[in-house]
């Protein structure tokens, strides 16, 4: 079939580079030329958001200024010297959008957002709002620079900077560098900061020490902080969730008892959290207990809650089980929302009700008033090709790309894809949706499409153009997985070709040695 164009080659993704690097027109038409002899259809036909894209870029000029005087793995003070020493840079007008703009583009890179930063303060007429300094805590927190991040904290503390917010940053990212004790140590020193040991901030730190699975230490902490500071309903629901996610769920349940204790009400998330939990070990009995539960204390289940049953009642094969929260949920009022229904129609679709699932996007959706999504399409296409109906599954794809609403996506010719090997249409079926994805919806494929062309076309002794697709592949520079590369290199010894064998050979050894 010649050699396909998945995705954008490598010479063009440089191309797109320059463009982010130097939005004006040269650029741009740099792009769009190679795109013309790539892509035809592609300048004349933008993807959705793209022209946005562009126009983004184009406000970015003085960022990509600076963007241009770094050099990567240079140190902060390299960063801040050769801004300071490029007459270019004078020019440009500092203000807090532009640093949040420049912090944005180096949130991965701290050593530039530092240096970058400190020459933006070193301007005259110029000092960074609380936000921007927040916003480069994160960063440094986020990069495990936790000196760094002390020392700034420090400054900030010397000229007044420091909220609430910026303790909820530190705090995280200490905990999340496995140093709790220096979160607690934060919030112990709230005063020194100006700022007050309330429900607030405990509820900030409690939280914090949750989401790093250090629920006993937050627990001991909160028996410690509750003689001083009255807890609320947040405070519980924070340890309902960080019981839950211990897999602790009945510590998360008897959390409920002892909020009711406390004189808070339990909310349809605090149920709906332990509900989830319950339904992940399939415990299902637990699940109607405390749905009986909560309705019978007038805590109405939301969608979340019915949806959240359905799906895992479906994944343990109770279809009928799971019809059935359906009609429990219209019986309490519950509306259906876009999840829902998806969740639904998969329902159906598993229980070989291909007429009703068909009709609850057909007739149901419309009905009440629900618009579907990609997800929502993509769910019943696959439902389709599961069953082989090949026919219904384009009718439904032509439904997609002509909706309003949403447009198709990967994951939707996934299945469209598997169906081709099924159904031995390997050829010319394959080529027209191999075509849609790159030429028609300007999409790339993922390592799973990928893997699924490769071992498919080997299995249909289509072994040359399976090469093809390997090559392209590691193009892109996605990395084939080991077990994909060990079944294309057999087929290709089979049919002698040598050359090809050799590369792939090199690549697994490349692969092994990584």
């Amino acid at each position: 079939m010649g050699r396909m164009k998945f995705g954008l080659f490598k010479e063009e993704r440089k191309m797109k580079k320059r463009v982010r690097e130097d939005p004006t027109t040269t650029g741009a038409k740099l792009l769009n030329i190679r795109r013309q002899g790539l892509e035809p259809q592609f300048v004349g036909n933008r993807i959705p958001g793209e022209q946005q894209k562009c126009v983004n870029l184009g406000s970015d000029v003085d960022v990509n200024i600076v963007l241009a005087r770094i050099s990567h793995g240079t140190s902060e003070d390299e960063v801040l010297q050769s801004l300071l020493s490029d007459p270019a840079c004078d020019s440009i007008q500092i203000s807090d959008n532009f640093v949040n703009r420049v912090l944005y583009r180096f949130k991965d890179d701290w050593k530039s957002a530092l240096g970058a930063f400190r020459w933006a303060q070193s301007r005259p007429n110029y000092k960074p709002s609380p936000e921007l300094y927040d916003k480069l805590v994160d960063i440094l927190g986020k990069m495990k620079k936790m000196e760094k991040m002390r020392s700034l904290l420090d400054e900030m503390h010397a000229d007044h900077l420091i909220s609430l917010n910026t303790i909820a940053k530190a705090m995280r990212r200490f905990a999340g560098a496995r140093e709790w004790k220096e979160a607690v140590r934060i919030f112990d020193e709230l005063g020194k900061f100006g700022l007050e040991k309330n429900t607030e901030s405990m509820n900030l730190l409690l939280d914090t020490l949750c989401k790093e699975n250090r629920v006993q230490q937050a627990r001991e902490i909160f028996y410690e902080l509750k003689l001083h500071i009255p807890p609320n309903a947040n405070t519980f629901n924070i340890f309902v969730h960080g019981w839950c996610k211990f897999n602790r769920v009945e510590e998360a349940y008897w959390t409920i008892q002892e909020m009711k204790g406390s004189g808070c009400c339990p909310c349809v998330i605090s149920y709906s959290t332990i509900i989830k939990s319950y339904c992940q070990q399939f415990n299902f009995q637990k699940v109607y207990e405390l749905l009986n539960e909560m309705q019978g204390e007038g805590c109405v289940p939301n969608v979340v809650t019915f949806t959240t049953i359905m799906c895992f009642l479906t994944k343990s094969g109770a279809f009928e089980e799971a019809l059935k929260i359906a009609e429990r949920m219209k019986s309490v009022g519950c509306k259906p929302d876009t999840l829902f229904y998806n969740a639904l129609i998969h329902t159906l679709g598993m229980a070989h009700r291909l007429q009703e699932a068909t009709r609850v996007l057909k007739v149901e959706m419309p009905r009440n008033g629900v618009q579907p999504n990609t997800s929502t399409y993509n769910t019943i296409i696959a439902m389709f090709c599961h069953h082989l109906q090949e026919e219904r599954a384009e009718e439904f794809l032509r439904d997609l790309e002509s909706s309003p609403f949403c447009k198709p996506d990967v994951q939707t010719y996934f299945p469209l894809l598997k169906l081709s090997f099924k159904v031995g249409k390997a050829d010319e079926f394959l080529k027209k949706l191999l075509n849609d994805i790159v030429n028609k919806h300007h999409l790339s494929l993922d390592l799973s499409s990928y893997a699924l062309l490769i071992h498919g076309l080997c299995r249909a002794n289509k072994c040359e153009w399976a090469y093809l697709i390997f090559e392209d592949m590691v193009r892109q520079e996605i990395t084939p997985r080991y077990k994909t590369c060990s079944v294309l290199l057999q087929e290709i010894k089979q049919k002698n070709m040598y050359e090809a064998a050799d590369k792939i050979e090199l690549f697994m050894k490349k692969m092994k040695a990584a």
